[in-house]
């Protein structure tokens, strides 16, 4: 009742004023402020109790590592205490592999992916159910899946992170190719073939570029010793303790780097005239074929576009939200500051195999 109380002294005390004041407005009387605050009360109630009827297993495929998605997990629990969710993380590919393998006694409800190349393939394979998020349509329609088989969550941008103690203002790279020039061999660092980000922009250069530019930039890469890691929290980790003097990961990356203290910073890259631009990618997430709990998965997903769960992406993640109107965490640059590479997405990932057959060609590691 403290809600409805506070809720009722507030609407009285302005009907109090609107009649000391000789308004025109009609002044709100006791029983109809007593009426609002009941409603309110109620409505609160209603949510608290559908929150309660929803429960059981729900079980969560996500291509995102374990740190960067449980916090949202936690807060998608306090809003649904009897939901218990079962969190399976790995590699985008391995978990779309299995989300195939497992099509016809499908043990996910929920896949989230860290690109849109895997999603938008596994689409072609009847993995998905239609579903449309509550609040979806403030969400660009560049980043919903045709016929709501997916819904976008962020963006992220492909970025240079540099230790600042080991390169000169003056000598940082401005494009993601100067990462092949013999100056930085042996000393830049990268995710390898097995990370989404990595494939996704892979994927992303054979659409713009072609295959024999791609491959052309792969053999840079290996030519010029380039050490390729799992995972971006490896790279830069490796830059930030002065390992390698440069590394080519997602934005937020640099964001958590810095934030552990380490004196790194970042070029966002390919912004000169005539260059490629940058590249970008999205996260997204999708109800499960044959999801054996529905009644959670969804709910999920409505949480992940609200406002609520796009502010945790941006304040704990430092990504670009795709909702309307949800805030940038402080030190993270505005995407419409910069030239952004003029990719399909939908053409990359009906090209998704031969992405893999260049990446078997050159040997990336």
């Amino acid at each position: 009742m403290q809600t409805s109380k506070k809720l009722f002294t507030l609407l009285f005390m302005m009907a109090l004023l609107l009649s000391a004041c000789g308004g025109a407005a009609t002044a709100v009387s006791e029983e109809q402020a007593t009426e609002v605050a009941t409603a309110t009360e109620s409505s609160t109630e209603a949510a608290t109790e559908a929150a309660a009827e929803i429960s059981g297993d729900l079980v969560i495929y996500s291509g995102r590592s374990e740190p960067l998605i449980q916090p949202v997990i936690d807060a998608f629990k306090a809003k649904y205490p009897n939901v218990n969710v079962l969190l399976k993380a790995g590699s985008n590919s391995e978990l779309a592999n299995a989300l195939i393998e497992e099509k016809a006694n499908s043990q996910a409800d929920v896949f989230i992916t860290t690109e849109l190349l895997t999603v938008q393939s596994l689409v072609a394979e009847g993995v998905f159910q239609a579903y449309a998020p509550a609040g979806v349509d403030q969400i660009p329609a560049e980043f919903i899946g045709e016929g709501n088989l997916w819904t976008g969550l962020t963006r992220r941008a492909r970025v240079i992170i540099y230790n600042k103690d080991l390169v000169a203002e003056d000598e940082v790279p401005a494009s993601i190719f100067d990462l092949t020039d013999p100056k930085w061999q042996g000393q830049v660092a990268a995710a390898g073939s097995t990370n989404g980000g990595m494939q996704a922009q892979i994927a992303a250069m054979q659409q713009l570029l072609g295959d024999e530019a791609t491959e052309e930039w792969l053999n840079g890469l290996i030519a010029n010793e380039v050490t390729f890691f799992g995972g971006h929290t490896d790279v830069r980790k490796a830059v930030g303790a002065g390992e390698f003097k440069i590394g080519l990961v997602n934005h937020y990356y640099y964001h958590l780097q810095l934030a552990e203290g380490s004196n790194v910073g970042v070029v966002y890259p390919d912004q000169g005239e005539g260059e490629i631009g940058l590249f970008t990618n999205a996260t997204a997430a999708a109800v499960v074929n044959g999801s054996k709990n529905p009644a959670a998965a969804q709910p999920f997903l409505d949480f992940l576009v609200s406002a609520e769960g796009q502010k945790l992406f941006a304040e704990q993640n430092y990504e670009y939200p795709l909702l309307a109107g949800v805030a940038l965490k402080e030190g993270v640059q505005p995407l419409d500051g910069f030239h952004l590479a003029d990719v399909d997405v939908v053409k990359a990932a009906a090209n998704f195999d031969a992405m893999f057959d260049l990446i078997e060609r050159v040997g990336l590691p």
